[in-house]
This record gives structure tokens, C-alpha cells and sequence, in this order.
């Protein structure tokens, strides 16, 4: 196995707790699932919000639906003025098998925007 970084993003609904977890559960479960992941090849999740989201932590919903036993970290992201409002992001940091290809970085629910050099579906 090799250690390797996965990106992902989605925007949120609204600045409320059960929007942050929707998105945030929604997010990290395709992420997981496009790149055949197990939850035990995960080693850490640095999750961040722009600054109109405070309402709930990300990382609370993915421990409790993920079940995750792993570090998970939040911070604001840097409010650039013009940027896409209410996007959660995420970087991964994974168990990989080699030979499998790329791994699959994945923008959802309006965070496609971001990267609009990834392919259609959320990969590469």
C-alpha cells in the first residue's frame, strides 16, 4: 500500500447543522466509494468551511456516520472575496493500493465549479 491524498469538496444547502452534515456525510461516503476505499485504509481527514458555515463541525457527522476512529480536523477556509459561499472541503489521507490507477478526487453538489479540470463525475 502507498499513502496517498484525496481531495473533495461539496456546497452545502444552508448554514445549519443538519445541512453541514448532509454535505458532509454525502461527501466523504462518494469519496470513499469512488475510490473502493475501506474505512480502515483511512488515516486522517482535515476537513475545512468557508466562513459562512459555523453552524456544526463536519468531522462530528463523519465520525458518528463513518464510524471513524481516526484524527479528523476543522478549520475556516480563507474567505477570498467572489469564491463559491457554503463549500465544505476535504483532504484525505489514505491507505492505497498500487496499481489501482489514480485515485478519484471528488467535487460534488455544486463544488464541481472549483475544479472544472477534473472530468465529469468527479474524477480524473
Amino acid at each position: 500500500m502507498e499513502v496517498v491524498g484525496i481531495r473533495g469538496a461539496a456546497v452545502a444547502r444552508e448554514n445549519s447543522a443538519e445541512a453541514i452534515h448532509h454535505a458532509a456525510a454525502r461527501l466523504v461516503s462518494s469519496l470513499l466509494s469512488r475510490n473502493k476505499l475501506e474505512v480502515s485504509q483511512v488515516i486522517s481527514m482535515f476537513f475545512t468551511m468557508t466562513p459562512d458555515l459555523n453552524a456544526a463541525f463536519p468531522a462530528t457527522a463523519v465520525r458518528e456516520i463513518c464510524g471513524l476512529d481516526v484524527p479528523l480536523l476543522c478549520a475556516t477556509e480563507v474567505g477570498v472575496a467572489g469564491s463559491l459561499r457554503q463549500v465544505i472541503r476535504v483532504l484525505v489521507h489514505a491507505y492505497y493500493p498500487p496499481g489501482r490507477g489514480n485515485v478519484v478526487h471528488t467535487y460534488i453538489d455544486g463544488a464541481e465549479a472549483l475544479r472544472p479540470d477534473l472530468k465529469t463525475g468527479g474524477g480524473i
